[in-house]
């Protein structure tokens, strides 16, 4: 819970996040050991996902090392960046480093030692420098690179800039709208509060927040507003709509609303504006008037006070936010063929989760037990295999250890089943990292590609369609390797490999990590449109992480997937039957 003392002008969790993922990227650009840039890696994402403020443990004296991922050296210079505003690591390979070089790794095709040769070479410190140079020619000229690659990296570069405006993760984007949300509707004379916009839409990412409140006097709701301590500067400030940007950088819209209007108001603020041109033209057939005041007729009010009552007017069954993005949904709510979509509660199991075995923060039993306290039925371990060497993966001989501590933990869990299993590396020339007699005696076999991201399209489809085509190939897991806002997707046939998947009944990965979120939301309806089957993971390096299931079944619900799409939906013996290795 936020804490709402004053603490103004206390740097925000995602200030300091940014600052460790930045240093991240800069020790990787100049070479630094690759534990040490995990480690502050691990470190970001450690303080972004926080549920207080760094700030507030510091002042309080908190010890930091209790955070995971925060060892003594890393919590001692995050003090200094609370406490000074420096953060000493970031200063000191900012001497060998340009701290904008950062900034590259967001050019696809682009990576750290990439980045490194072109700044030896050119000097180059940034986008604009990168472009320059290969519209000159001059990148074709160095090793490594030539001219493909060079148009490649012009692709990047337009591919960035075309993305225009700021846009937060959708995990961020909860953590502070959850708390404001909250404060919010414990003022006075406030009503319902709800957030709208591509929030309610759950998409990937969030441009800014449009949250209406219901109140019969806005004055009250904007006063409770700006009383809020997150705020970091004012944009504009009304009786009825008020701007405001939090700390961290993302804006937010406040409208309060009549309770009569609220349904009308959040059809209009959820959008999205393709799916609210479609409304107001049936309106208008109809010789109404549809806005975010109500549904009218002349002077008459036909509908307003609620969602479903508006939708109801216009002759459609109510249509769940994820899907109003004019994909047909309205044409299927006129007719009532909306699909039931799954929900969280659908799930059973989870097929991807990592322990202290490798690059998991908790053991097995507290994995284990905290599956079960949040009601599955059973839960697959599936820490790295050896060729992620940087994450302590297992070798064949660890792994079989690791199945002696399951089945002598198995006993002691009632209502849990642990199934065996091992998220295997897919080699560049597209093997599995462990041989085909150990995946024999796994209960899961998960394959992934971490490595070797840049391979041209052609190597890198046949990788993954040699991968598929492994009989222990049971899940192919986060299949393009993206990262939100940090890393394109891998550039490969999508379409023939998840053609390949559901022909060998390979279960497709909606990877539930904020930010991976892959398969993404266009690309899980792809995966249907293939005939692939679905498994929705939360790829749990935390017992935390094990609540992220949610955001998973967010994307899958806005590519119209039912539950019967998802293996993982399934009692476990009927997912034994639908998960084991081929002939």
């Amino acid at each position: 819970m936020t804490r709402h003392h004053d603490s103004r002008h206390a740097v925000s969790n995602q200030a300091v996040a940014a600052d460790c993922a930045r240093l991240a990227d800069l020790l990787e650009i100049a070479g630094e050991n690759p534990f040490r840039v995990r480690a502050w890696r691990n470190a970001a994402e450690t303080i972004e996902g926080l549920g207080e403020r760094l700030a507030d443990a510091v002042a309080e004296g908190a010890d930091l090392t209790a955070y995971p991922h925060i060892g003594k050296d890393i919590a001692a210079a995050l003090e200094s960046r609370v406490r000074d505003g420096v953060l000493p690591p970031l200063e000191e390979i900012a001497v060998r480093v340009p701290p904008e070089l950062a900034d590259l790794m967001a050019v696809k095709g682009l990576g750290p030692k990439g980045i490194k040769a072109l700044y030896d070479a050119f000097r180059i410190r940034g986008l604009d420098d990168l472009a320059a140079a290969a519209e000159a020619g001059r990148v074709r000229e160095l090793p490594g690179f030539g001219p493909k690659k060079e148009q490649a990296l012009l692709a990047g570069i337009r591919q960035l800039r075309a993305r225009g405006e700021r846009r937060t993760r959708l995990d961020a984007a909860e953590r502070l709208a959850e708390p404001l949300r909250e404060w919010l509707a414990g003022g006075s004379g406030v009503g319902d509060v709800v957030i709208a916009g591509s929030y309610r839409r759950r998409k990937e990412t969030v441009g800014d927040l449009d949250i209406v409140a219901v109140s019969s006097d806005g004055d009250s709701v904007m006063a409770r507003l700006f009383a809020y301590d997150a705020i970091e500067r004012t944009v504009s400030h009304g009786t009825t709509r008020s701007t405001v940007v939090l700390e961290g950088g993302l804006q937010v819209d406040l409208r309060a609303v009549p309770a009569e209007s609220l349904g009308a108001a959040l059809v209009y603020f959820t959008g999205s504006k393709a799916h609210n041109v479609v409304l107001r033209q049936r309106a208008i057939d109809r010789g109404w008037k549809l806005n975010e005041y109500g549904l009218f007729e002349g002077g008459r009010t036909l509908a307003g006070a609620d969602e479903a009552g508006v939708y109801r007017a216009l002759g459609l069954a109510w249509i769940p936010p994820e899907l109003r993005e004019d994909q047909g949904e309205v044409a299927a709510a006129e007719t009532d063929a909306l699909p039931a979509l799954i929900e969280p509660g659908d799930l059973r199991g989870d097929l991807h989760a990592h322990t202290d075995w490798s690059d998991g923060k908790a053991g097995l039993e507290a994995m284990a037990r905290a599956a079960a306290e949040r009601g599955l039925e059973y839960l697959a371990i599936t820490d790295h295999g050896p060729r992620v060497r940087v994450a302590n993966g297992l070798d064949a001989e660890r792994l079989r250890r690791q199945g002696e501590a399951i089945d002598a933990l198995q006993p002691e869990l009632s209502d849990i089943t642990l199934l065996k299993g091992c998220e295997v590396d897919i080699l560049e020339d597209g093997r599995l990292d462990l041989p085909d007699e150990v995946l024999a005696a796994l209960d899961i076999v998960v394959c992934s590609i971490h490595f070797h991201l840049d391979l041209p399209r052609d190597r890198q489809t046949e990788r993954v369609l040699r991968a598929l085509d492994n009989p222990h190939c049971m899940i192919w897991g986060h299949p393009t390797a993206r990262e939100i806002g940090r890393r394109e997707p891998i550039d490969i046939d999508l379409e023939r490999c998840l053609a390949a998947a559901a022909e060998k009944g390979v279960a497709v990965e909606i990877n539930a990590q904020p930010k991976r979120l892959d398969l993404c939301d266009r690309h899980v309806r792809l995966a249907l449109q293939k005939g692939c089957r679905l498994v929705i993971n939360t790829d749990a390096h935390s017992v935390a992480n094990l609540d992220l299931a949610r955001f998973g079944v967010d994307q899958a619900r806005r590519a119209w997937v039912t539950s019967e799409q998802v293996v993982n939906t399934l009692p476990l013996a009927a997912l034994r039957r639908v998960l084991r290795p081929r002939p």
